[in-house]
């Protein structure tokens, strides 16, 4: 189920179960219902795909506290070498190496492919030539939400601000 704030920004993806909690207990409401509704010994209620909170939760904005893993940079950067565009043999590059004191943060970590990777080595981009496409930079929490749903339900896409399927 795909949680968004009171505020309709999508914060968080969450199980049946405790969707179904965050209902009885009212601090949700229901957007979007998928086939069938859940039934139980007293009620039922329909199947939600989509959930609103009724108070606004405070998501903590902090870029370090969003866990920097390979595949949310590979997700970040769709998938390709941000070098030359390669979507195959990705790895994670420092755009200004550790050894020149690049920090390991979103704005200094790129996709990159591994012959890339290997022909930068530890140095600069202008000593190479070898400049992002995109600027590196924290990604949006839709981007985390991909990764815990790899496959997007239709009827969250217009809450995630993506494009239609094809």
């Amino acid at each position: 189920m795909l949680v968004l704030n009171a505020t309709y920004e999508p914060i968080n993806v969450c199980t049946v179960r405790r969707a179904t909690v965050l209902l009885l207990k009212a601090k949700a409401e229901v957007l979007e219902e998928g086939n069938g509704d859940l039934h139980w010994a007293r009620g039922s209620l329909p199947r939600p795909v989509v959930i609103r909170l009724i108070t606004y939760v405070r998501v903590p904005r902090d870029p370090h506290r969003r866990k920097i893993t390979r595949r949310a940079v590979f997700a970040r950067d769709g998938w390709q070498c941000q070098y030359c565009g390669a979507k195959t043999a990705l790895t994670v590059d420092h755009v200004i190496p550790r050894s020149k004191g690049g920090g390991s943060d979103w704005e200094n970590i790129v996709a990159s492919c591994a012959p890339c990777n290997r022909r930068k080595g530890d140095r600069l981009p202008h000593q190479i030539n070898m400049h992002p496409r995109v600027k590196p930079r924290t990604p949006g929490a839709h981007i985390f939400i991909q990764l815990a749903s790899p496959t997007i339900p239709a009827m969250w896409r217009q809450y995630l601000s993506l494009p239609e399927a094809a």
